[in-house]
């Protein structure tokens, strides 16, 4: 793997631009295990191969469809073991979506209350404004 003193490979900024990870961002993966140690240089420089390119490139993807760092820890673990199934992925998938449902509902309900509280300002003066009133208002349980 050595040419000329040198182990061959690509460097952090360029691992960054081949996944679109920020350099800070693969240095933390690492740090919590989910982005193995690279190589070093001599120089200590560290030198990534094509396994960090596509390990990476899954964790951002899972990262930009929301699953939680635990989540792609669970997963990976799936990928890595070799002992998981599909139907294993699955799980850990739809327990994530069912997530996404709730928190879709949540940000759902918070826009019909922002709606109606929107729509009930008149542009007035601040003491009667209905917006801040609700604000002060406490919630229904």
């Amino acid at each position: 793997m050595a040419v000329d003193g040198k182990r061959q490979g690509i460097s952090i900024g360029d691992l960054s631009l081949r996944t679109g990870v920020n350099i800070e961002t693969i240095r933390y993966y690492e740090k919590v295990g989910l982005l193995p140690a690279p190589g070093r240089t001599e120089g200590r420089h560290r030198v990534y191969g094509p396994a960090h390119v596509a390990r990476l490139t899954f964790v951002r993807r899972s990262r930009e469809l929301g699953f939680s760092l635990d989540e792609v820890r669970s997963l990976l673990r799936l990928v890595d073991g070799g002992h998981g199934s599909c139907s294993d992925v699955q799980a850990v998938t739809l327990e994530h979506l069912e997530e996404v449902r709730r928190k879709i509902a949540d940000l759902q309900r918070l826009e019909r209350t922002l709606s109606e509280v929107a729509s009930r300002c008149q542009g007035g003066s601040v003491p009667d404004c209905p917006i801040v009133e609700a604000l002060y208002a406490s919630p229904n349980p």
